[in-house]
């Protein structure tokens, strides 16, 4: 029965010498795979590697060179993604979880080097380990392309990813708990802790307590401990931004931005929920987002831009790396962050110009400098460098990926320009990843049943020991070198591991925003050195 069933699969569906219509089906199955959640864990695109194995393993062929078109987009837009901080984290700020994302990576390619030495696991087959077990997919890509033709890399990086996206969720739920420190107390009640008390939300509270009225509203401190924001004040039947110089007076409403798990202490403490709450529409014309573009910004916290007095607007918002936060005074702007920014509509056009922001340029996708930044990368990426027979070249990967951190780091070389869109950018980020892996793992699949018998369990076991070892040293690292707070660690930890579903476990689970920002600034140093590591490793291990 088997037989025939392969048989009917390898020459009876109509896909047979139709390797356009293969790609399409395989990266549709495995993109519905990536969306099965266990235990609220989903594989997202990496899904795709799975189906293609499989499709491999039968013989299906996908189009000449798709893999390389789907590195090189892949790159570049992670590239552009991590410019805007990867070069600052080398500064003062968020230059010690830069070092953990550092330490996670090294110690994790140690890790790796010495599982292939004690387990006998090949060289090929251990880096695809490495990348999967750090849920790295531009490892993945830095490795498909320094050893062309080598299959193991594939099935090693698809056994490996579920074990680093377990491990990591897992960690951050069991390390505090080892060391005797709940995460609730840290964040909220573990019990309310729930996806949708997670929101970013809004609610009209009525100033009615005697402590805070006649007080300035920069004098409660209160307000940004609990990373809140009070983006605007009901007059008239009407909401108006938040003046400057406001001082609270009894009756007032005040409208208040934070997760819905902070708010109940903060309107508590100054007074309570307004009646008209949900029933006032916000203006259209009050609000903008603002790509931040310009340099006398970046770096600075909103304490010491002082947005409400020196522009009459307010930063409700703040989208990074795909994360959403609300921001607090404390919070330093990075280039490219996209601001919800809420005043008066000729203070928003003028904190847009002082931020740099051009609404064209921003929202529209300009080809031209994709096409040339990527090519520009390409060309890079050949250029061999060295003396006599020592020469070495960056390759597609190292190239691309320079050219892309230089480009988002200045936003701007000349008329190319460093910023695609987000949305945009997520587009082309996955479309290049898909193309990616599914080049991947067809390649992998028809050596799938040979390598699982040989190094089945093997692998299994080097995948938990690297996925689990780094982060473990991290920590320590984290607790008593760096001596960071346990949050922002954890958070640190999820950057070095490029995991985006560790952040999201660990922030529902403590109710803080600091691990999203310690994640961005872990990330781009863990995804940068990757890309350079995994060629380190097959070189080492042949």
């Amino acid at each position: 029965m088997g037989g025939h069933i392969s048989e009917f699969l390898a020459n009876g569906l109509p896909l047979v010498n139709r390797p356009a219509l293969v790609l399409l089906a395989v990266v549709t199955i495995g993109l519905l795979l990536g969306r099965v959640r266990v235990f609220g864990i989903s594989l997202g695109s990496s899904g795709v590697i799975f189906s293609a194995l499989v499709a491999g393993h039968f013989g299906y062929e996908l189009p000449s060179a798709i893999g390389s078109v789907g590195l090189a987009l892949f790159i570049y837009c992670v590239g552009l993604g991590a410019g805007p901080t990867f070069f600052r984290a080398f500064r003062k700020q968020g230059q010690a979880l830069a070092l953990l994302g550092l330490c996670i990576v090294v110690v994790g390619a140690t890790t790796t080097w010495g599982a292939a030495k004690l387990l006998g696991i090949p060289g090929a087959l251990s880096t695809g380990i490495l990348a999967g077990a750090l849920t790295s997919t531009p490892g993945l890509a830095a490795a498909v392309e320094a050893g062309p033709g080598q299959s193991a890399i594939g099935v090693g990086f698809s056994l490996a990813y579920p074990f680093g996206l377990i491990c990591v969720v897992a960690f951050v739920h069991l390390y505090p708990r080892i060391i005797g420190v709940e995460l609730d107390k840290l964040g909220r009640e573990a019990e309310s802790v729930d996806e949708e008390s997670h929101r970013i939300e809004r609610v009209l509270v009525k100033i009615c307590n005697p402590a805070v009225i006649g007080r300035k509203l920069t004098e409660l401190s209160f307000i940004s401990d609990y990373n809140c924001q009070v983006s605007r004040m009901l007059a008239d039947h009407q909401l108006i931004p938040v003046p400057a110089d406001l001082v609270l007076q009894q009756g007032q409403s005040l409208l208040v931005v934070a997760r819905r798990f902070r708010l109940a202490p903060v309107v508590q403490l100054l007074g309570e929920v307004d009646e008209r709450n949900g029933k006032i529409a916000l203006p259209q014309d009050q609000s903008m987002h603002v790509v931040v573009g310009d340099r006398r910004i970046v770096g600075k916290t909103l304490y010491e831009l002082n947005l409400r007095s020196q522009h009459g607007v307010t930063v409700t918002r703040v989208m990074r790396h795909d994360l959403e936060f609300v921001p607090r005074l404390a919070d330093r702007i990075e280039y490219g962050d996209m601001l919800n920014v809420v005043g008066e509509h000729t203070d928003l056009e003028r904190f847009a110009e002082f931020a740099g922001h051009r609404a064209h340029s921003f929202d529209e996708t300009d080809l031209v400098s994709l096409a040339v930044g990527v090519a520009a990368g390409v060309a890079l990426g050949v250029v061999e460098i060295g003396v006599g027979a020592q020469r070495m070249a960056l390759g597609l990967t190292g190239g691309t990926l320079l050219v892309a951190l230089v480009l988002g780091h200045l936003g701007r070389l000349g008329p190319i320009k460093g910023h695609i869109p987000r949305a945009s950018r997520l587009l082309l980020t996955d479309m290049g990843l898909v193309l990616l892996l599914a080049d991947a793992g067809v390649g992998a699949g028809s050596s799938l049943g040979g390598v699982l018998r040989e190094y089945g369990i093997m692998m299994c076991v080097a995948a938990a020991v690297i996925a689990i070892v780094p982060m473990t040293v991290g920590a320590l690292v984290g607790r008593y070198v760096l001596r960071l707070p346990l949050l922002q660690m954890l958070g640190g930890i999820c950057g070095g591991m490029t995991s985006t579903p560790g952040v999201g476990a660990l922030t529902t689970a403590s109710g803080s925003e600091g691990p999203v920002i310690s994640y961005a600034a872990a990330y781009p140093m863990a995804l940068v050195l990757m890309t350079v590591l995994v060629r380190v490793m097959l070189w080492l291990l042949g």
